[in-house]
């Protein structure tokens, strides 16, 4: 985490001067920019500016294993603007993360002093295992205390992120106890790309959700994570754009409302249904329904196949969606939070 204003000039430094701490947590995905600045309130922090914009960081990566000019340049558009934000909203505690696409990129370290240099944000490469961690503890508040199990997933652009949780009984104590993670190189990036984004064939579909479901395999033969469904005591939560993206859908919503979709629950025959449904939709309808969009048009349904491979893999019977994630994780640690829920402004 870096001290931002200590960092960048002695103006920053002044402005910052004699104010509270202001806070921003920075996520470069293989698909995404997402930012989130925020100030602590009572025993977690409210939210008072966000960003996010679809950058595809990603794009053709799995092919040239390196960043394109052209996915280097809406990056850096995207970083310009969060490097404003950050600068016009006096933030004093930064930290900016770099994940996949970053991780795997031949021409990373020139693109991260391209960066550096012509926004002044300094981005910092986590492992898989990072990721998944704060991504997960960014998802805590939404587990039920009643259950004693939960699986959180992330579907991300260039990976997908599974953990196994303990979850504590009381509301007081550490958030769960990780039994074991797993991250595999399919995200909705890389199987879109494999099997063409506008793809909508039964056969295609069923071919990405037996793929992914076989990636899956070695962490359910290591973990038996089935004998907990079987038993009754697993939770199943997630978070990604594709989940939020079948609430959206399911809700008939037309705009996207972080507030209607944050914390729902969607049975897995509505799952398979709203699926079936994006599936069976043409690209220019993808393109035009208010919860998909252009942007995501040619990923959505790589996105629910995976979905349904972590569903049938884990037939718990029901998830419950978040709309939150890595960034808040980011936020709790560097207030040295941990437990409780975060309000938004």
């Amino acid at each position: 985490m870096a001290d931002y204003a200590a960092n960048n000039g002695a103006d920053a430094l002044v402005r910052a001067q004699g104010r509270e701490s202001v806070f921003a947590a920075l996520d470069l995905g293989t698909n995404n920019c997402r930012l989130l600045v925020a100030r602590r309130a009572g025993e977690g922090f409210r939210v008072f500016d966000a960003f996010s914009r679809i950058v595809r960081l990603g794009e053709g990566l799995n092919g040239s294993g390196r960043l394109s000019d052209e996915a280097q340049t809406r990056t850096l558009s995207a970083l310009h603007v969060c490097s404003s934000k950050i600068r016009r909203r006096g933030v004093t505690h930064l930290r900016a993360v770099a994940t996949e696409a970053c991780r795997r990129a031949s021409n990373c370290d020139q693109f991260l002093n391209r960066v550096r240099r012509e926004t002044g944000i300094d981005l910092e490469i986590i492992s898989n295992d990072e990721e998944a961690s704060l991504a997960f503890l960014g998802c805590v508040p939404l587990l039920d205390r009643t259950v004693a199990h939960a699986l959180v997933f992330d579907i991300g652009g260039g990976s997908t992120e599974i953990a196994c949780m303990d979850v504590p009984s009381e509301a007081r104590e550490r958030p769960s106890r990780l039994r074991g993670w797993y991250s595999i190189p399919i995200g909705v990036v890389t199987l879109a790309e494999k099997y063409g984004g506008d793809s909508g064939s039964a056969e295609d579909y069923a071919s990405m959700v037996t793929e992914v479901r076989e990636a899956l395999a070695p962490f359910e033969a290591k973990q038996d994570i089935r004998a907990l469904v079987a038993k009754g005591d697993l939770q199943m939560l997630g978070t990604s754009g594709t989940v939020t993206t079948l609430v959206g859908v399911h809700k008939c919503l037309k705009r996207y409302d972080r507030a209607l979709v944050d914390g729902c629950y969607l049975d897995f025959g509505t799952v398979r249904q709203i699926s079936g449904q994006i599936a069976a939709m043409s690209q220019e309808e993808r393109r035009s329904h208010p919860c998909i969009g252009h942007e995501r048009a040619d990923l959505v349904v790589a996105g629910c196949a995976i979905l349904e491979a972590v569903c049938r893999t884990w037939p718990v019977g029901r998830l419950r969606v978040a709309d939150r994630g890595l960034r808040e994780g980011m936020l709790y640690t560097m207030m040295g939070v941990q437990r409780t829920p975060c309000h938004w402004a």
